[in-house]
């Protein structure tokens, strides 16, 4: 009898030793981080979903140079509804060096004025956010670039185009005469779904803590590069979604194929978590590792056009302007109906931190490991200063 006990004794220790090492440890860390650039966010109820793109946001330079150097000229009637100029208030609170986490009562409340379907104290979706953001700021500093003359294809110069505008090129080719109908349009980022059957939840059983720190190549689980290879594929289209031929003449059935035309500096990926089947919702819990550093050449429209396979491993003589270093990463934890958004963000070259509302850590290895993350931010890595 005594025998029976201790094995199922030393079976459940035996489970939780092992559920010990597959499952990320989210006890918050005793020791705080206190340093310039580096301040939490109160959460004013229900209001992750803005602090990590506020932290996400405050990493970029390009950004980051243009509100601390006092170059937008607001012209609105009244300036304390200007968003750029409430943004300007804020990374200059962020990179004030004070230790006690910030209040952006004014940014939640501006954001509510100007984005009225966030207006609430609801749970909001990260990247709803961050496009809603995007758009207020894109409006609210078109006075600061009318002299220049556009050069991204939104056809505005503002900074908030000069930093996230990119383009997707679509070819939609005729599978009768092959001829090819191309459109280009602008893009602030690049909204990816998960690959065939892999919208399944894959156990983490199996994926080893000592592997490399995000990694794009994990034997057995998927990548941000199987996800962009997935984005770029052609697609056929069938025969319930025939396009009018202009050789043709007449409806024929055809292939589209998404590439990108012009890359941003600041290239952010989307990944489709959130499902919504008529009254079906759920969450999407598949691991997708990332790389700290990512070559964006095989999915060029120029590369496709010069018979270069997009399933072709990228090679060291790419052009640096199409190389990217990660910057942040915004995770999604929990459920639909019960989550919590926090962000990793990258402090000098290699020391990456947790943002967790008013509470920053150093990052371990296993937060790197074991991200869900939801959206990723990558910087041009021409532009990083030495």
């Amino acid at each position: 009898m005594a025998s029976g006990v201790e094995e199922k004794q030393s079976t459940c220790e035996s489970q939780e030793q092992h559920l010990e090492l597959v499952k990320p440890k989210r006890k918050r860390r005793r020791e705080l981080v206190y340093t310039i650039g580096l301040r939490g966010l109160i959460n004013l109820g229900n209001t992750c979903f803005m602090n990590c793109i506020v932290q996400a946001l405050t990493r970029i330079p390009v950004l980051k140079d243009f509100l601390l150097s006092d170059k937008h000229k607001c012209m609105m009637n009244s300036p304390s509804l200007c968003l750029v100029c409430e943004m300007s208030s804020l990374f200059q609170a962020m990179y004030s060096g004070s230790p006690t986490p910030h209040i952006p009562y004014k940014l939640l409340h501006l954001i509510w004025i100007h984005a009225e379907h966030l207006a609430g104290y609801r749970q909001q979706d990260a990247h709803e956010f961050l496009f809603a953001v995007l758009d207020v700021l894109h409006k609210h500093s078109q006075d600061d670039s009318v002299e220049e003359e556009a050069s991204n294809p939104n056809g505005c110069n503002c900074i908030i185009d000069q930093i996230f505008t990119g383009a997707l090129q679509s070819d939609v080719t005729c599978q009768t005469c092959y001829s090819v109908s191309t459109t280009i349009d602008p893009c602030w980022d690049f909204s990816l779904d998960l690959p065939g059957n892999y919208t399944t939840f894959r156990s983490r059983s199996s994926y080893r803590a000592d592997s490399a720190v995000c990694r794009d190549d994990m034997p057995g689980f998927l990548s941000l590069t199987d996800c962009l290879q997935w984005f770029t594929r052609p697609e056929h289209l069938g025969s319930n979604a025939k396009i009018k031929c202009s050789t043709c003449q007449s409806y024929q059935e055809a292939t589209k194929q998404l590439t990108m035309k012009k890359l941003p500096t600041v290239a952010c990926f989307h990944l489709k978590r959130f499902e919504h089947l008529g009254r079906r919702r759920r969450k999407i819990n598949t691991l997708v590792s990332f790389p700290l550093e990512l070559d964006m050449t095989p999915f060029l429209a120029s590369t496709k056009e010069s018979g270069m396979k997009a399933d072709q491993p990228p090679t060291d003589c790419a052009p640096d302007e199409n190389k990217y270093s990660l910057l942040a990463v915004i995770n999604h934890h929990g459920t639909l109906e019960s989550g919590h958004y926090t962000s990793l963000i990258r402090q000098q070259k290699d020391q990456w931190f947790s943002c967790d509302d008013a509470f920053i850590t150093k990052a371990t290895l296993e937060e790197m490991l074991y991200s869900e993350w939801y959206l990723l931010f990558y910087y041009k890595k021409s532009l990083e200063k030495e």
